[in-house]
């Protein structure tokens, strides 16, 4: 084996973790919430534009508002997570630019000054931010459940504005019965990886 990882956290990264759809109703602390981001920070962006954003929808009438908005299939584990995350990707992430990338502060005005250009790099970079969340909450020994089944518009109209695009909803808890379904097949390396 080449990695240098511990097999047992490379099994509760990868391996072993799964797509939740139950869940248990022990709650996810603020605590945790904390030290998922507190980990996933670190994690390579585009000129370190860390455009990821995340709200939190823990009461019951956000949550009601939010389930409203999930697709049929969505619905009823949304509304029994023990939290539910929003990521959007934020456009407007260049105004940052000049605390996160301080060796070269223009980069806000020479590579995003257009509202296109933004949109383009931080849903890209926002959905990379999401990829290392959910491998943050599994670190926290939790499950997270990503969906893209939702109404987009709807969404970013009740919770966000126009600035923010939703890019998926994530239930985080522990794990509750029947919470897996069976491990879908993945792709052999040779399928994937061409060397030129």
């Amino acid at each position: 084996m080449s990695l240098v990882l511990d097999p047992t956290a490379q099994d509760l990264l990868f391996r072993e973790a799964r797509t939740a759809n139950s869940f248990t109703d022990e709650p996810v602390t603020e605590e945790q919430v904390q030290a998922i981001y507190d980990l996933v920070k670190f994690g390579p962006t585009a000129f370190n534009q860390s455009p990821l954003r995340v709200t939190l929808v823990r009461s019951p009438e956000a949550r009601a508002r939010l389930v409203a908005h999930m697709s049929q299939g969505n619905q009823a584990k949304t509304g029994t997570a023990p939290l539910v995350a929003i990521l959007s990707a934020d456009n407007e992430f260049h105004e940052e630019l000049p605390e996160l990338f301080p060796h070269f502060p223009q980069a806000k005005d020479a590579f995003f000054a257009e509202r296109p250009v933004r949109e383009s790099s931080a849903g890209m970079n926002a959905a990379l931010q999401a990829a290392y969340f959910i491998i943050g909450v599994r670190a926290a020994g939790l499950a997270a459940g990503p969906m893209s089944g939702f109404d987009s518009a709807g969404i970013q109209k009740e919770f966000l504005d126009v600035d923010h695009t939703p890019l998926m909803v994530v239930n985080i808890g522990k794990p509750g019965d029947d919470a897996w379904f069976p491990r879908s097949p993945r792709l052999d390396f040779e399928q994937v990886v061409t060397t030129v």
